[in-house]
């Protein structure tokens, strides 16, 4: 008892703090439900099919002038950002009905060439609305098989009260991401789905050192409740999760910063994701993991019947 009084600086878990984080979780998840229920996603050309063009200028490209050339050309709802440095830009354009690829390439050349004609069109992409469905499905579905995969094996190698508490806190950082997309309308396409994959791997990554953690405890401090246990674990990893997590946002604001309108997304998932993710590592994971009355007991192997032991050879 007294070294859990001499290492634990921070009581994350206490009833009252538990019943706060999950109040404040829960909120976040219905608020990001309702949004995306009703708002929806600002679904890219990857979902929705379109137009994709790369073109490069000799030099920096005035964005709102092209915005303008092609709102006069015709193309309405047209996205143009910088792509990478100042001389490349990209153009996202919604499906163009009645109008075949040729046909849009040649008309997109021309328009730009008329202001600058050593303009460059380096790569045409045509996603069409049955690709975009497919791509939806598919992502949907890749993340709840890696939802259900995870709970597998952190329940082979923890305990199901465990699992329990991670897939939980995964969910929960998947759905509030996907909420702070819907709230602030940021495009949402492939490069986000990417991201929070890998947030769900940061996630569970951070979740199961603390997990290994709390093993070693429950071991070592036979007689100590579950709570001081769990909270003595979470502050000997604090360091570790505070570390981590800081050294990890200063690279992704670096490259929301530096990267351009086209990874800005990528990178605001991201951003997000770990923000969430390490939230959700202590407050979610491990307080529903407590809540489900995990003990030491639930780690030890199962007793072995004596009388089986006299019946092998």
């Amino acid at each position: 008892m007294r070294l859990i009084k001499e290492k634990t600086s921070i009581d994350f878990l206490s009833r009252s703090r538990r019943r706060i984080a999950l109040s404040i979780s829960a909120l976040a998840i219905v608020v990001s439900l309702v949004s995306i229920g009703t708002r929806g996603l600002e679904l890219g050309i990857d979902f929705t099919g379109g137009v994709l063009l790369e073109i490069s200028y000799p030099q920096a490209a005035d964005l709102n002038k092209i915005r303008g050339l092609l709102a006069d050309a015709g193309f309405d709802e047209v996205q143009v950002q910088e792509f990478g440095v100042s001389t490349d830009v990209l153009l996202r354009l919604p499906p163009q009905a009645d109008a075949k690829p040729n046909e849009i390439r040649e008309k997109l050349r021309n328009t730009l060439a008329a202001d600058e004609p050593n303009v460059d069109l380096r790569r045409v992409v045509f996603v069409g609305p049955q690709v975009g469905e497919e791509l939806t499905e598919k992502g949907g579905l890749a993340m709840i098989f890696t939802l259900l995969m995870i709970f597998g094996y952190v329940m082979f190698r923890f305990q199901w009260k465990f699992a329990a508490g991670a897939v939980a806190a995964l969910a929960h950082d998947v759905i509030i991401t996907l909420g702070f997309f819907s709230l602030f309308r940021f495009d949402f396409d492939l490069t986000v789905v990417a991201a929070v994959l890998a947030v769900i791997g940061y996630s569970l990554n951070d979740t199961v050192v603390t997990f290994d953690r709390i093993r070693e405890n429950f071991v070592k401090l036979r007689g100590t409740s579950s709570e001081e246990a769990m909270n003595l674990s979470i502050n000997q990893m604090l360091a570790r999760t505070i570390i981590t997590g800081v050294t990890t946002l200063l690279v992704l604001i670096a490259l929301l910063l530096l990267g351009g309108e086209a990874v800005a997304p990528f990178s605001i998932a991201l951003i997000v994701g770990i923000i969430v993710g390490t939230y959700s590592s202590i407050y979610t994971a491990s307080a529903i993991a407590l809540n489900l009355k995990v003990t030491a007991q639930d780690l030890l192997p199962p007793e072995i019947d004596p009388d089986l032991i006299d019946d092998l050879p």
